[in-house]
């Protein structure tokens, strides 16, 4: 009879390991390696850690800094009106940010525009969704030694850079939306870290 019950036993194990590595395999995972295709471009970042201060202003003059927005995830956007590869991506980023209000995106223009002109253009490039940010002094490209636009940095609700994308990235692709969904999920609400 004991030998009947170990049988039992073993046979228990087995199905309900089954049963959680088939719960596991088929759960939603979308951790920082498993980006979308549209999103090879954004990198993890090995040691998270809170990007260099940088000053820049809103379209009303208001010095801001990173700091303002800690608590919030962010998907900062540096580009510049003569950056054909930026302005492709200004869209799409609008369309992110429609598409995920938790996400606050902040493109800073790295040009010398004025708020107003700034205005214009992202209204004539069909990204007038984004609010206007301006970098005149290019803080942000000295602060985190950029070399080229368009650069992108995911950062989470405590600071930290955790993502950076050098070049366009197709942010408004149903995959990517998804994706970004996830990762920016508060703690309690995701399948995976």
């Amino acid at each position: 009879m004991r030998r009947h019950q170990l049988i039992i036993l073993a046979a228990i194990v087995v199905a309900a390991s089954a049963a959680a590595l088939y719960v596991i395999r088929t759960s939603s995972v979308h951790g920082w390696d498993q980006r979308p295709d549209a999103l090879a471009k954004l990198q993890p970042v090995a040691k998270p850690a809170i990007l260099p201060a940088a000053a820049f202003f809103d379209d009303r003059g208001n010095r801001l800094s990173l700091a303002g927005f800690r608590g919030r995830h962010v998907l900062l956007n540096l580009w510049a009106t003569w950056c054909a590869p930026c302005v492709r991506e200004l869209p799409a980023l609008a369309h992110l940010q429609g598409a995920l209000p938790g996400l606050t995106i902040v493109a800073v223009n790295e040009g010398r525009e004025t708020a107003a002109d700034t205005t214009r253009f992202l209204k004539a490039h069909g990204a007038d969704a984004l609010h206007v940010y301006l970098d005149p002094d290019h803080a942000f490209l000295e602060a985190l030694g950029v070399q080229g636009l368009p650069l992108s940095v995911l950062i989470d609700t405590r600071g930290m850079e955790r993502a950076r994308a050098s070049g366009p990235a197709e942010w408004d692709d149903p995959e990517a939306v998804t994706w970004l969904r996830e990762v920016t999920a508060p703690a309690d609400n995701r399948h995976a870290p």
